[in-house]
């Protein structure tokens, strides 16, 4: 059982009440039993949450539209999760609709993870979007700080100079300088 997985099963135990259904959904393999959890009725978060999990950790792209919803999440470990299991699910729908959740401005306080998602990602969508999103975010007075520096620090880990311009904007911010100074020195020159 990896670190994400033991997470998962910690946090949503509580959540769960140590029910039947619950042990049945960390321990079955049948990914057909999973996928029905997804679609029927009156599940519980906590059930969809470890179906989408278990099936995207293990490729299964009928996991996708659940994990997206749960990236969204205003839970910020759902997001983790979430984000966790659509890396390893590697769906080409996966960088657009990380992009699309980033650059949502009436979901700013719920992006940090789609910000993050997109930076290890490395997809073409991601520095158009984290350089829109941090653009965006450099108004006085933005209360999303948070989600300002996943943004710096996802462009300076993805060296392109694309970025440069939205980085040095972003020098003379108090809570932003110094990663802004780190993630131009890891761009490249020119």
């Amino acid at each position: 059982m990896d670190e994400e997985f033991r997470s998962l099963t910690d946090r949503l135990g509580d959540e769960a009440g140590g029910s039947e259904d619950f042990r049945r959904l960390l321990a079955t393999e049948d990914a057909e039993e999973l996928a029905l959890v997804l679609v029927e009725r009156e599940r519980p978060l906590w059930a969809r949450e470890i179906a989408a999990f278990r099936l995207g950790c293990g490729g299964d792209r009928r996991a996708f539209e659940t994990l997206v919803l749960l990236l969204n999440h205003r839970d910020p470990e759902r997001c983790v999760s979430a984000a966790h299991a659509l890396r390893l699910l590697g769906d080409p729908r996966t960088p657009r609709a990380a992009a699309a959740l980033a650059t949502n401005s009436l979901r700013t306080g719920y992006a940090l993870h789609p910000v993050r998602l997109l930076a290890a990602l490395r997809a073409p969508e991601s520095v158009p979007a984290l350089v829109s999103t941090l653009h965006r975010l450099l108004t006085p007075g933005e209360p999303h700080w948070r989600v300002a520096l996943a943004c710096v620090e996802g462009l300076g880990s993805l060296e392109d100079s694309m970025a440069r311009p939205v980085l040095e904007a972003a020098l003379p911010h108090p809570r932003l300088g110094a990663a802004a100074e780190e993630a131009l020195r890891q761009l490249p020159e020119g």
